[in-house]
């Protein structure tokens, strides 16, 4: 991890830009392009439907050992996305993280290349490359705010 004081304490997503920005005190640390799921358009609303959330988070874990190389996971759902979801008698999905690519698999969806950064494929994550992942790793704690904007 990079050192307190240089550590990021907001992360923004602009789904439209296609942009993850890390800030700290509101000076920009890093920009990076994006992938995002596979229906990006519109707010998450239930589990499968591709699109990746939208609203103010946290950073609340962290998979050094995750199928995509490295990933700090979004505390979606909270409470308003599991209301709607409920309203709506579907599920909220979950498991939203920033993560990097697959890992080599020898079998599955993980052994099929992604075409990265230049197309959205996650299940409504947000993808970068590996070696952003590990800049992106080093720079966010958990408990870091995350605000989504469509």
């Amino acid at each position: 991890m990079a050192p307190e004081g240089q550590q990021a304490d907001l992360v923004e997503v602009h789904k439209a830009a296609r942009r993850l920005t890390l800030r700290r005190a509101g000076s920009v640390l890093k920009t990076y392009r994006v992938a995002l799921g596979f229906a990006p358009k519109g707010h998450k609303e239930r589990e499968g439907d591709g699109r990746t959330p939208e609203g103010a988070y946290t950073i609340d874990a962290r998979n050094p050992r995750s199928a995509f190389h490295l990933s700090i996971r979004v505390s979606y759902p909270d409470d308003k996305d599991r209301a709607h979801a409920a309203a709506l008698g579907v599920p909220p999905g979950g498991d939203i993280y920033i993560h990097g690519q697959p890992n080599p698999s020898s079998e599955g969806p993980l052994a099929v290349p992604v075409d990265h950064p230049n197309r959205d494929w996650t299940t409504g994550c947000v993808a970068v490359t590996d070696k952003e992942m590990r800049e992106i790793w080093s720079l966010v704690p958990t408990g870091a705010r995350v605000v989504i904007h469509p």
